[in-house]
């Protein structure tokens, strides 16, 4: 198996480690400073599945695409077997992982749809990012029957830039089709992923995975963020929660509107089950909308509250809550963004 993660954050690097250790050839895109720390250091992961250390010579680490292709001369470290030189003919992916924020989602697309040679005749592309909306991005640009989706409630974080943590893990990595697509060529990936030592498994209707996770997230990401906790703090406090609860309700609402369906029947349904069973193991988990309005970059609400208001405007269904929220994070990331400190990711 060979596999590109596009994007070297903390999920890619925890999703690549997996795929590493299975014994797939991964190539991974990524800035230029977690290039060259990948390169001097190999790749580290830490945290509850245990610790590991990838040499260098195990994986490929590029700026760009062009790069891992060759198309910058000098850019390229001594590669592995199989891996980094003389690409320009024979590099064929059976899986691109998408792992940027959704924020890029529209760049990286164009960027690999200019790369396409890469997924030679079979390769699939699996989106490993928050929100929705990602999947029809990337539509406007290769055939549907091509994309994949992944859902992934695992923790990740990254206190050096070649080293994963893995913090929390709520549930099995999902895979599948929102399109409906043949779900076989999402085995040997499910496979691997669990190899690696964080379980996966492919799903018939990720579509209700990714809004259980859209659920998930919006109750809790923008109102963390606004008010600076991990997650578990805000279920402490009656006037937090019942923020949380209207929030549950308005995306319950836009769902049904739309056509879309969860796991759960009703808001009431989801919260018992968002309380009880889905909280407790994150309770300390800092969600990555605050790590990046610490860090000064920009967020992801766009895909997150921001996906909601839109669908709600579409639907004509009132998301005054997520609609606050939505505006407060956004304020929050102009006024970080504004100061000229940057909006990597």
């Amino acid at each position: 198996m060979r596999a590109l993660i596009y994007g070297g954050g903390a999920v890619g690097l925890g999703i690549a480690s997996c795929l590493i250790l299975s014994g797939a050839k991964v190539d991974i895109i990524a800035r230029e400073g977690t290039v060259s720390a990948l390169r001097r250091g190999g790749l580290e992961r830490t945290g509850i599945f245990g610790s590991v250390l990838l040499r260098p010579s195990e994986f490929g680490a590029h700026a760009s695409l062009d790069d891992l292709l060759g198309g910058r001369e000098g850019s390229k470290p001594e590669p592995a077997p199989g891996l980094g030189e003389g690409l320009e003919s024979d590099y064929d992916c059976d899986y691109v992982l998408v792992c940027t924020k959704s924020h890029g989602s529209p760049a990286a697309a164009a960027d690999l749809s200019r790369h396409r040679k890469i997924l030679g005749d079979g390769g699939k592309i699996v989106l490993f990012q928050n929100g929705w909306g990602n999947a029809e991005i990337f539509a406007e640009h290769f055939p549907k029957d091509q994309i994949y989706s992944a859902r992934v409630i695992t923790g990740f974080s990254r206190p050096e830039n070649n080293v994963v943590e893995v913090t929390v893990h709520a549930d099995s990595i999902h895979l599948g089709s929102l399109f409906g697509s043949d779900l076989a060529p999402m085995a040997p990936l499910g496979e691997a992923i669990t190899t690696g030592g964080i379980p996966a498994e492919v799903v018939p209707e990720v579509g209700k995975d990714l809004w259980a996770k859209m659920l998930y997230n919006c109750a809790l990401n923008p109102l963390g963020a606004i008010f600076g906790v991990p997650y578990g703090d805000l279920a402490e406090v009656s006037a937090s929660r019942e923020i949380m609860e209207a929030l549950i309700g308005e995306i319950f609402a836009v769902m049904k509107a739309a056509g879309y369906r969860t796991h759960w029947s009703t808001p009431d349904e989801y919260r018992a089950v968002f309380y009880e069973r889905l909280l407790p193991p994150t309770a300390r988990h800092v969600s990555s909308t605050l790590q990046d309005i610490r860090a000064k970059k920009s967020t992801e609400i766009e895909a997150l509250s921001g996906a909601v208001v839109r669908l709600g405007e579409e639907v004509g269904v009132p998301t005054p809550t997520n609609a606050t929220l939505y505006r407060m994070v956004k304020f929050m990331e102009a006024r970080n963004l504004s100061a000229g400190e940057g909006n990597g990711s």
